[in-house]
């Protein structure tokens, strides 16, 4: 477990100063330390090295055999058991080795690398993960905090009112009534704010999964680009593990067809022999494939029918991210045609009606209590707003961060 603690402390020790010099953490600080504290990351990490030791070790010839017996020893009459006094037996020690061509060990080579190749592709799906998981959270955190100033200011406006309320009733200019809708009022804005604390808690919880610390603060979510169709595509993280797939389905049937030649086994021993000449044996052993169209060769019809599974299975998933891409680009249009008809026909007006309410107000032309609804009226016209912007984010956010990165193994 040392190795788990030692990890984690090259981590802080890297991440966390900057972290803590500043009241805030970036968006990109987030996807780096996230990407970092990856457990399944890592683990991919690892499955990758391992398939890379094996590459090497696939090319190689097997281990030589090491032989050794007694031949034609006595097992009965006066010379049982003897090793010396029956001029047939023979005391033998040798080596066979297994001969594979260059091209069956190049075959298996390509299988080992392929499945290397996949790991290194499990392990860019796993940081597309963590980046994807992390900015969900980030967006959420943010735009809830964003949300909380909205319900404060609510709230301020809210105290002030009723502290004027209760000044004009003690001048007795005012009315119990009216300070009565206010406190209650006042009330309700402190329970939305309650409320909007409770999902920024649960927001910055799960970002603290993600980063392993718990900021401050939250810079502004930067602006994500959206890709092209067949950009997204290629770099789809079900995409790119179905490839590996289909390369691995391809080289193991590559070598399924080097099997239709046998492998020749070469030995050479020496024989000892007592009071005679020793001897020296040179063989081979060749497998006598006498049924190929039986064995060898539907062996192979296996294997490329398991290549037309993997290529189906592809062209499936390739489906799957051009739909998944289309439902999130529509998406993403549709939300900034309603952020672009909310702000101008509803936010707007709000934003004026508050203005038209005060100043009716300041002219003892409205009660205070109708200064409260058009304010609320437009906090909750800003919230909802809020929410269709972080909606609009997480769309645009998963378009930009659910492929692999840029670069990467695929």
């Amino acid at each position: 477990m040392s190795h788990i603690f030692l990890r984690a402390a090259s981590l802080a020790a890297v991440f966390l100063p900057a972290v803590a010099a500043a009241e805030s953490i970036s968006f990109d600080q987030a996807i780096s330390l996230a990407v970092q504290r990856s457990e399944a990351a890592r683990a991919a990490q690892a499955a990758m090295q391992g398939s890379v030791h094996s590459i090497q070790a696939a090319g190689q010839l097997p281990d030589p055999m090491l032989r050794a017996g007694i031949d034609n020893l006595p097992v009965t009459g006066s010379d049982r058991f003897s090793g010396t006094r029956e001029s047939m037996t023979m005391k033998r020690i040798g080596v066979s080795q297994e001969w594979l061509s260059a091209d069956k060990r190049a075959a298996r080579e390509g299988v080992a690398r392929a499945r290397a190749d996949r790991d290194a592709v499990q392990k860019d799906i796993a940081e597309a993960e963590a980046r994807l998981q992390v900015s969900m959270a980030y967006v959420d955190a943010w735009f809830a905090t964003e949300a909380l100033k909205l319900t404060t200011q609510t709230e301020h406006h809210l105290h002030e009112e009723l502290n004027a309320a209760k000044s004009r009733i003690a001048a007795a200019t005012g009315n119990s009534a009216e300070a009565l809708q206010l406190l209650s009022a006042k009330g309700i804005a402190e329970d939305e704010s309650e409320e909007v604390r409770q999902q920024q808690s649960a927001a910055m919880v799960s970002l603290q999964r993600w980063i392993g610390i718990l900021p401050d603060a939250l810079n502004k979510p930067p602006a994500f680009p959206v890709p092209e169709e067949w950009d997204y595509v290629a770099r789809y993280p079900a995409v790119a593990g179905l490839k590996s797939d289909v390369e691995i389905a391809r080289q193991s049937a590559n070598v399924a067809a080097k099997e239709r030649s046998p492998n020749w086994t070469w030995e050479v021993s020496y024989g000892q022999r007592t009071g005679y000449s020793d001897l020296v044996s040179v063989g081979v052993s060749i497998p006598l494939q006498i049924a190929p169209s039986q064995r060898q060769d539907r062996e192979t019809s296996a294997k490329l029918a398991m290549v037309d599974k993997a290529e189906a299975d592809l062209t499936e998933g390739m489906r799957a991210a051009m739909a998944d891409y289309r439902t999130l680009t529509s998406d993403a249009a549709r939300l900034q045609q309603r952020i672009e008809r909310y702000q101008g026909s509803v936010v707007s007006a709000a934003r004026q009606r508050t203005s038209a309410a005060l100043a009716a107000y300041r002219s003892n032309q409205l009660a205070l209590t109708a200064v409260f609804e058009a304010r609320h009226a437009e906090v909750e016209a800003q919230r909802k707003l809020l929410a269709l912007q972080r909606d609009l984010v997480r769309t645009q956010a998963q378009l930009n961060l659910k492929p692999i990165a840029q670069g990467s193994a695929q």
